[in-house]
């Protein structure tokens, strides 16, 4: 026949002694701090270099694409010789403006989308140099499809009186070439906060 332990008797503690604190369990979390990127100059400076001269030569076919989409102006030749715009055509000058501005804005928009994808070289130095290049690209487009729209609509030597020519467009002003580095750099900047990585992601490169 098995045995039963007895049963054992604990007395309660005293009242008024302090009791054993039982410690917490401690966790320990452990946080890598990185090392926030400063913005790189002196290894861009080459690249920077690089397209500073090279976005201007989309100037040339910018240009060329203008003069072919550029109003020309009909005019009439007076008395004196010189011509006159006929009826409503001087308004083919802001046509010509606008027409340039959307170029520019277009192609700037593309700019900056491509040096965005150069993800090694990303930040300030490259922006500016893209901008700056974007400057000398829309001067370039503009003295290109001048003297492209002059050989297209070019006036004939034997003029008549009263004689209608088509003249070719005009710039006007210098605010069209505005339209090209502003939007690189708007494209640029919408793609840079859009990234929201600390270095832009060119560790990633």
């Amino acid at each position: 026949m098995e045995e039963k332990a007895a049963p054992v008797r604990i007395d309660p503690a005293p009242v008024g002694e302090p009791q054993p604190e039982v410690q917490p369990e401690v966790q320990y979390v452990y946080h890598f701090v990185r090392a926030r990127p400063r913005v790189v100059i002196k290894r861009d400076l080459l690249p920077a270099v690089a397209v500073l001269f090279t976005i201007p030569l989309l100037g040339m076919p910018a240009g060329w694409l203008w003069a072919r989409l550029a109003p020309p102006q009909n005019k009439i030749i007076l008395e004196n010789g010189k011509p006159f715009p006929v009826g409503l055509e001087s308004y083919h000058r802001l046509d010509a403006l606008m027409v340039f501005v959307m170029v520019g804005l277009g192609i700037g928009l593309v700019t900056g989308i491509g040096m965005w994808l150069m993800r090694q070289r990303r930040g300030p130095v490259i922006m500016l140099a893209a901008t700056f290049g974007s400057l000398g690209a829309a001067w370039v487009a503009q003295t290109t499809g001048l003297g492209s729209a002059a050989g297209i609509y070019a006036i004939p030597a034997d003029l008549k009186i009263n004689q209608v020519v088509a003249a070719a467009p005009t710039l006007e002003t210098w605010w069209g070439l505005l339209a090209w580095p502003l939007a690189t750099a708007l494209a640029y900047g919408c793609c840079a906060a859009w990234n929201g990585l600390d270095d832009l992601g060119r560790r990633l490169g």
